[in-house]
């Protein structure tokens, strides 16, 4: 009996969300969806939270993923952008944990090692890899799909590691997990 599971891939943004989910049947890998939620039309960064946390459960609540794997912020210099950027992540996060699904967050790095074999690959490269990897007719003109489609095959990739990265299978574990980011009353 072959096992099978559903993949979601997020790579949150404030001003452009990418997703892509993946099943895989056995140890194979199918293409199912990638797409991109555009944001920037929004003027108001808590619409913009609602609108990820509403899109992200639509996606949960149609594909019914197993697993969730999010693109972890990359560390900036512009502090403002990073928190912005935190929160998309964490709505997502939220979004996930909310129905009880695993979410494992990835590096950027680590997303690009697994796709490519090098952790300093452009976001052409990663595309025009997964292009290959899925049999993808073509590439969306926007390149954040693909990103969330590279979290999910990364994801695969990592199944049964713990190297990947942080791994919260509900709120409980997240707080467990994270101790010294909770403030105690």
């Amino acid at each position: 009996m072959k096992t099978e599971k559903i993949i979601l891939g997020i790579d949150p943004g404030t001003s452009i969300m990418g997703f892509g989910i993946i099943k895989v049947v056995g140890k194979k890998m199918e293409f199912v969806q990638m797409n991109e939620l555009l944001l920037k039309k929004y003027d108001n960064h808590y619409l913009k939270l609602k609108i990820i946390f509403e899109r992200t459960i639509e996606l949960i609540d149609t594909y019914n993923p197993d697993e969730i794997a999010l693109e972890a912020p990359f560390y900036g210099k512009n502090v403002q952008s990073m928190l912005k950027l935190g929160r998309a992540q964490g709505v997502a996060m939220a979004a996930g944990l909310s129905r009880q699904i695993p979410v494992t967050e990835y590096a950027p790095k680590k997303i690009k090692m697994a796709i490519t074999g090098k952790g300093t690959s452009s976001k052409e490269q990663v595309a025009l890899m997964l292009k290959s990897l899925l049999n993808l007719k073509e590439l969306p003109k926007n390149l954040d799909a693909t990103d969330g489609l590279a979290a999910a095959v990364c994801h695969y990739y990592n199944s049964g590691t713990k190297v990947g990265g942080k791994n919260y299978t509900g709120w409980a574990a997240f707080v467990k997990q994270n101790e010294s980011r909770i403030k105690k009353s």
